[in-house]
C-alpha cells in the first residue's frame, strides 16, 4: 500500500510536468536527419518539439527496460535451474514417501497374517 501511494505521489506531479511541457512546446520543430545537406535535406520530419521529448521519453524507458532485463539475465537462469532442482528433489521426496507408506502398508499385512 505504502509502494502505492509513493507512485501515486511520483507519477501524478511528473504527469503534470509533463502535460506543462506538452503545452509549452507546441511550436512545430523540423528534424533533420542530413548533416550533409540540411538546407535540402533528404530526409526530414516536422513535429511539436513536446513530441520529440515524449519520443525520448518513451524510447529512454524502453531501452533502460531493455539493459535492465538483459542485466538480469543471469537471475532468471538462477531462478529456473533451482526451480527445476526443487521439482525433481519434490518427485524424489513423493516417491519415497509412496515407497515408504507402501512398505508401511505391506508390514501390517504380514503382521495382520502372521498373527
Amino acid at each position: 500500500m505504502l509502494r502505492r501511494m509513493l507512485s501515486v505521489l511520483i507519477a501524478f506531479p511528473l504527469g503534470a510536468v509533463l502535460v506543462a511541457i506538452a503545452i509549452s512546446n507546441r511550436h512545430p520543430v523540423q528534424l533533420i536527419l542530413d548533416p550533409f545537406r540540411p538546407e535540402t535535406p533528404a530526409f526530414s520530419i516536422e513535429l511539436p518539439f513536446y513530441a520529440y521529448l515524449l519520443g525520448a521519453l518513451v524510447v529512454g524507458v524502453i531501452l533502460g527496460g531493455i539493459a535492465t532485463w538483459m542485466g538480469q539475465s543471469r537471475w532468471r537462469k538462477t531462478a529456473r535451474t533451482q526451480g527445476h532442482r526443487a521439482q525433481r528433489f519434490q518427485a524424489e521426496a513423493d516417491r519415497l514417501a509412496r515407497e515408504r507408506d507402501a512398505n508401511i502398508a505391506s508390514a501390517k499385512s504380514l503382521a495382520i497374517a502372521g498373527r
